[in-house]
């Protein structure tokens, strides 16, 4: 309680306490869980990571193919020599 005349504090009473923590069975649940869910995480970035590997591929092999077929030429150079 605050004397508002005094602006100051004249009791105190601390919160209710939350509920109990959990048990050790509790805990190693909610453990196991977290452990599920990352390891969850993890498979489908690497399975993202294996089809972005196959993307990656395919595009090279079109590049590939698209130029085989071109003449190879020198590359041209800019003689600005300001």
């Amino acid at each position: 309680m605050i004397d508002r005349a005094l602006g100051k504090v004249i009791s105190h009473e601390p919160p209710p306490r939350s509920a109990a923590h959990p048990s050790l069975e509790q805990a190693s649940e909610l453990l196991e869980k977290e452990k599920a869910r990352r390891e969850a995480a993890f498979r489908e970035s690497a399975e993202q990571e294996k089809v972005k590997s196959q993307i990656l591929d395919r595009k090279f092999a079109d590049a590939l193919k698209k130029t085989k077929d071109q003449p190879v030429t020198r590359p041209l150079r800019d003689l600005d020599l300001d």
